[in-house]
């Protein structure tokens, strides 16, 4: 248990690793991709010939049957028995006719011969009157169209016409008869033989079949086959304890590689398990997501890879960005067929974007950076097409499709890294250049109520923010951690030197104990302050440390020539801390001191600032401040230079000539 508890932070990090291994492996596809499923934007299949592995039946969903036999009956054929009996009868009542009345007889005899020659159907419904219809005869069925029959009505609209007759046609009636009769039961029979004769299988793909040649056009039939096939092969769960067992291993492996750059060159980040959770995070849902395309075929080249290393790059270094977007290529390439062009696409990408946002300080380089995504992508897949791949596809507009979304997806960076900050506590330079703004509220109050200390965290925010750009660190970050970090003096701003007027201290009239705790409180109250304002961690960090645990060394002193016993008090006049523990609070820590102590300077010249400068710093030293910071001899060398020559130019000191 003692083990667990002294290494609880590097046992985390081990599970997180397993973890993100284990659901990679879980999301792998179950054999090595040899192509994707295409949408209306592909219109050529690019890759290698589509070869089937094995004999493959293909069904037809329910919902595809049930639609097939409803086209069956929709389309189903309509059969017709031929019986002359009642036409014999009319036609023999007819014939008395000729008798009786001749001249009507010669009349309608032509008309009932044409009428009788093309045959009387039985009346049947509108929304079934374009069916093909069969008519039986005797010895077989023969084809024909309905319209090409009279039915009662237009037989009777027939002799009306002809005859030019104003009577009424039902004597006329009398000798029309219905020569062909709907038979419904041999109709349902022929349905039934037909739905009976429909194929559960949409595809029947024998082994080694070639599916699509590299290069073919692509029709929608042709589609549809390629997209069934890849969900049938997808289908196949092939359950083997040993064969997940390398595929978790070789996740692991990629997984770790992370772990290991994070602990061999970035320490800091290595140390915060929330920061090191977060790019595992990002890793998976970039994993994630590309499983989702893949499993729907989707367009993979849409998915914006490049956003990884952007937001990687918002809160930590291009480095990290670098190689954390290489290790989430690297997991996604399983999912592609052409490995190598997407490598080429995704990591070139990747790193051009990280050119557009190596200071990220404006919100348009968010959508430059998206206008370079979509140019480096047409580039490379425009190169690597015209030299290795299909020449065709270069051509057509849709191929450019999937680059455009990605470009634009990018543009989600900014709302990402909203949610990034509320969800990990992390801190943007844009939320940075917010805190910088002199009408956030404590900056305000401090400008109003305290322009004394606003003068001096300005100066100091101009020191650090110097120093910091030539040693290397987050300059932006020290700036604003600068313009807060004396915000507890807005509560009693006349006890310190920089707010007295007239030379009148409120330190005369009271006690050095006490004075030094009003002293020392400053921060507390800060802290307090920035609380309740809801600061970042990040900025409260260099409030809590920007005195470490140095003493209020003047009110020490005026204690000791009292004659006052300090063995028991001594740490009244000390600094809660911590100590610094990045270069950035250690700049501020000795921008502070040597600004507020270049004020109280009589005379300030060249020999007395570089005194001032050199005494503070190695004061700092001394008391162990720096421990804690990855800060260097030749960092502090180069500080001691900067900070000299920027309190000469702050108070117009000439330089000296040897004379």
């Amino acid at each position: 248990m003692s083990f667990i508890r002294a290494k609880h932070n590097l046992i985390f990090k081990l599970f997180i690793v397993l973890f993100c291994s284990f659901l990679f492996a879980l999301m792998l596809p179950n054999k090595e991709i040899k192509g994707h499923r295409v949408d209306f934007f592909t219109l050529f299949w690019v890759h290698e010939d589509l070869i089937a592995e094995q004999d493959i039946l293909i069904q037809k969903s329910v919902e595809e049957l049930k639609q097939e036999r409803k086209q069956l009956q929709k389309e189903s054929s309509l059969f017709f028995e031929i019986n002359t009996t009642e036409k014999e009868q009319k036609l023999t009542v007819f014939e008395l006719l000729k008798k009786s009345n001749l001249n009507k007889y010669q009349k309608l005899k032509p008309l009932l011969d044409s009428i009788y020659r093309r045959g009387v159907i039985e009346s049947i419904d509108d929304s079934i009157i374009n069916k093909s219809i069969f008519i039986n005869n005797s010895e077989y069925s023969e084809s024909s169209n309905y319209k090409d029959f009279f039915t009662i009505k237009s037989a009777a609209d027939f002799l009306n016409k002809n005859l030019f007759s104003n009577k009424s046609n039902q004597d006329y009636l009398s000798f029309i008869a219905i020569t062909h009769y709907l038979n419904p039961s041999q109709g349902e029979l022929y349905l039934k033989s037909k739905i009976e004769q429909i194929s559960i299988y949409k595809y029947i793909i024998k082994q080694s079949q070639v599916i699509v040649k590299k290069g073919e056009l692509l029709t929608n039939s042709k589609r549809l086959l390629i997209n069934e096939y890849f969900s049938f092969m997808n289908q196949i769960n092939e359950v083997s304890i040993f064969k997940f067992t390398f595929k978790w291993s070789l996740m692991f492996i990629l997984s770790i590689v992370l772990l290991f750059f994070l602990a061999f060159f970035r320490k800091s980040i290595f140390g915060q398990n929330k920061q090191v959770a977060f790019l595992y995070l990002l890793m998976v849902c970039s994993f994630f997501v590309t499983y989702i395309f893949n499993k729907y075929g989707l367009m993979i080249y849409a998915i914006p890879f490049a956003l990884a290393p952007i937001v990687v790059r918002i809160f930590f270094d291009s480095r990290t960005a670098l190689f954390t977007h290489l290790m989430i290529v690297l997991l996604c390439s399983f999912f592609v067929a052409d490995k190598l062009e997407f490598f080429l696409l995704q990591l070139i990408t990747g790193i051009g974007t990280l050119f557009s946002i190596a200071d990220m300080r404006k919100r348009q380089q968010l959508l430059n950076s998206s206008a370079l995504v979509f140019v480096f992508y047409v580039l490379i897949f425009v190169s690597y097409q015209l030299g290795f791949g299909t020449q065709q596809t270069v051509t057509k507009i849709t191929s450019y499709v999937p680059f455009a979304i990605s470009s634009m997806l990018v543009l989600l960076a900014y709302p990402l890294i909203y949610f990034t900050e509320k969800l990990f506590g992390f801190i943007s330079d844009f939320k940075l250049l917010e805190l910088c703004d002199l009408n956030q509220p404590l900056l305000r109050m401090l400008s109003k109520d305290v322009p004394g200390t606003f003068q001096h965290s300005l100066q100091v925010a101009n020191l650090a923010e110097e120093a910091i750009y030539y040693i290397g660190g987050n300059s932006l970050l020290v700036r604003t951690g600068a313009m807060y970090h004396d915000i507890g003096k807005l509560q009693n701003p006349n006890f310190y030197s920089e707010n007295q007027a007239n030379g009148f201290s409120p330190h005369q009239e009271i006690d050095p104990v006490e004075s030094a705790q009003i002293i020392i409180n400053h921060v507390i109250i800060g802290i307090e302050l920035a609380k309740k304002y809801r600061l970042p961690e990040q900025i409260v960090d260099f409030i809590r440390t920007h005195h470490g645990t140095t003493s209020v060394e003047y009110f020490l002193d005026i204690s000791k020539k009292n004659g006052q016993d300090l063995n028991s008090e001594v740490y009244k006049f000390k600094y809660p801390g911590p100590i610094p523990f990045s270069k950035e609070t250690a700049v501020l820590m000795i921008a502070d001191a040597v600004e507020a102590a270049s004020r109280s300077l009589k005379s300030h010249d060249a020999k007395t600032i570089s005194k001032l400068v050199d005494s503070i710093i190695e004061y700092k030293i001394v008391k162990n401040q720096f421990i804690n910071s990855d800060i260097t001899f030749k960092d502090i060398t180069t500080i001691k230079k900067i900070f000299k020559k920027r309190l000469m130019n702050i108070f117009h000191v000439r330089t000296e000539y040897p004379s």
